[in-house]
């Protein structure tokens, strides 16, 4: 099923050869470890930032000041999903596939903060008003990473709900004939949704202050590439520049697992 999703999306250049490699082992692991539960979540991840990011494909291919537009690579699969293939590698050898177990949960908050923030990118790019900036507040160039927006939020809110609502039934899918109580089953709700909104928020903070952010000298404004879309070499402006969108996504995974996990265990 992997391989054949994986090909499908090459097809449809939703991926590239690379990327296809790294979601064919990360959907081969995640369904071995959680069978269908676990790969209903990574589905509904994968299949909606797919859909989401053919929507205003024209407005897009306009955005020079941000890369790795069209199909993702290995390094954007494993960013997104790397964290949350861990957590459920975790829940089945640490916790031997436990109905009550934050590793499973931290699993879906790290999806949670996925769907979130590709909803709130995709969307929010494809927003009238152009983003603000989550620290300064001040008008940022649609796309750059930090900038959030109404619709884009409401999008993350959106994406962070449906993770969260599905991670009841993924759990119920992932563990066939185990008994688990309505309360088991509600209470994992709130704490994935908190991991969703949370790590997307750790990813715009960490977009606006940490990750590289470069200057054009020709266009005069920010950019996250090297060359800007207008052809002209680029110089590091702030931030680190070993952090790029691809790392801010995996810190912001991890928050959001983390988030998932330790609301649960205090709500448990």
């Amino acid at each position: 099923m992997s391989a054949v999703i994986a090909i499908v999306a090459v097809r449809v250049r939703a991926l590239t050869i690379g990327g296809a490699v790294a979601a064919f082992v990360v959907g081969t692991l995640t369904f071995g470890a959680g069978t269908i539960g676990s790969a209903l979540i990574l589905l509904a991840f994968f299949l909606t930032s797919i859909a989401l990011s053919r929507a205003g494909k024209k407005r897009k291919r306009q955005l020079v000041d941000v890369g790795k537009g069209g199909a993702r690579d290995a390094w954007q699969v494993l960013a997104n999903g790397g964290v949350a293939t861990a957590c459920l590698l975790a829940w089945v050898f640490l916790d031997r596939g436990a109905a009550a177990s934050p590793w499973f949960v931290a699993f879906a908050g790290a999806y949670g903060a996925a769907t979130a923030d590709t909803w709130g990118t995709e969307i929010g790019t494809l927003a009238e008003r152009p983003p603000h900036s989550i620290i300064t507040f001040k008008p940022l160039a649609t796309g750059l990473s930090g900038g959030v927006s109404a619709p884009g939020t409401a999008a993350e809110i959106a994406g962070s709900v449906l993770i969260a609502v599905l991670t009841p039934l993924a759990l119920l899918l992932a563990l066939p004939g185990t008994p688990v109580t309505i309360h088991a089953l509600t209470n994992l709700l709130l704490p994935v949704f908190a991991g969703g909104v949370g790590g997307a928020l750790v990813d715009s903070v960490l977009g606006a202050t940490l990750q590289e952010r470069r200057w054009c000298p020709a266009c005069r404004r920010e950019c996250e590439v090297d060359p800007h879309g207008c052809g002209t070499p680029t110089e590091h402006r702030r931030g680190f520049a070993w952090l790029n969108n691809d790392g801010v996504n995996l810190v912001a995974t991890a928050a959001g697992a983390a988030i998932a996990g330790g609301a649960w265990m205090l709500l448990r």
